[in-house]
């Protein structure tokens, strides 16, 4: 069970790491981002948002292991030495005590393997490193699995919109979910904003649909054909991260679609485990492209799911339909 401890670390990790994540980006250079193998920016906010979350989380939960994106390998060595530097500068900028080999360990907390037992966080330190990279979208993504099941997430969207109908609202929202007791969203100071819930909409012609910016990360050819199957003819919104899933989760939109691109890709835990909860907390439904639950509890990645649909839940079934009629 979530202790009170627990929740409010997390809470404030996940703030903490979105101002660090903001700190480096507002000074963002070449020097400040390097290639994994996939080709897909990794970023130092990366690495120092990974070191500030776990770091946070071992102190009221030293037992509780992590399954993070990032490995502190990236960082070690001569090599890399340039880049660590930044690293540690960025973290003790906001975390002054953490010393070069704290900030490394807190990193390599992120080496658990998951599971269908016990209690494990999952993170996403800067889930839409593309978005990160173009001044748009990305989310710091952290959740808790219990015995297989997400049961608390947090979801920081730094660049988003507290008010999607109203940018003069400000920018900065986090999501806060918790099985059983609905999501909410806090301001950039953790202030509650309140409740969010799914949008009402049960005619899917007047859905509206919210997509992935990168085609590596849905087929939108795909997603089109859906929305032709369906009669929804408005555009579109189109932004990187699990952004999405709170564009979902308060209303902004009624359908977010993740569809597979290609044979035996597997979607990784910490992309979604956050912003799944979310969405169901707030009225929601999520499942994969066949309409089966995501499965949370077979490791690192959810090997046995295909794809996402994530909808207000009244249309989710016909969606489900749709997706399959379309399917190339």
């Amino acid at each position: 069970m979530l202790t009170d401890s627990e929740r409010q670390a997390a809470i404030d990790a996940v703030i903490l790491a979105s101002k660090l994540c903001q700190n480096v980006r507002s000074k963002l250079d070449q020097g400040a981002s390097k290639e994994k193998e996939d080709r897909s920016p990794v970023t130092i906010a990366d690495f120092g948002a990974q070191a500030v979350v776990l770091n946070a989380l071992a102190k009221v939960s030293p037992d509780v292991p992590a399954v993070g994106e990032e490995d502190a390998s990236d960082l070690r060595g001569d090599a890399n030495a340039a880049l660590r530097e930044r690293v540690v500068s960025e973290v003790q900028a906001l975390v002054p005590e953490l010393t070069e080999s704290t900030v490394l360990e807190a990193i390599d907390r992120g080496n658990h393997s998951g599971g269908a037992s016990g209690r494990f966080w999952t993170l996403d330190p800067i889930d839409g490193t593309k978005g990160f990279l173009r001044n748009d979208q990305y989310a710091v993504a952290l959740a808790l699995i219990e015995d297989g099941e997400v049961t608390f997430g947090v979801l920081g969207c730094p660049h988003l919109p507290i008010d999607w109908k109203n940018p003069d609202a400000g920018r900065g929202c986090f999501m806060v979910a918790e099985k059983g007791k609905g999501c909410k969203q806090l301001d950039s100071e953790g202030k509650s904003l309140g409740k969010v819930q799914v949008d009402q909409v049960t005619d899917p012609t007047k859905a509206s649909f919210c997509e992935s910016v990168e085609s590596g990360h849905t087929k939108h050819g795909w997603a089109a054909a859906v929305a032709e199957k369906l009669g929804i003819t408005t555009e579109s919104v189109r932004m990187d991260s699990q952004c999405k899933y709170t564009a979902i989760a308060r209303g902004d939109a009624s359908i977010y679609l993740r569809l597979p691109t290609r044979p035996g890709y597997e979607e990784k835990i910490w992309d979604h485990a956050a912003g799944v909860l979310c969405v169901t907390e707030a009225g929601g439904n999520v499942t994969d492209i066949t309409g089966a639950a995501l499965d949370f509890s077979i490791g690192r990645t959810l090997k046995d799911n295909r794809g996402v649909i994530a909808t207000n839940g009244p249309i989710h079934d016909a969606v489900v339909t749709a997706v399959q009629a379309a399917q190339e």
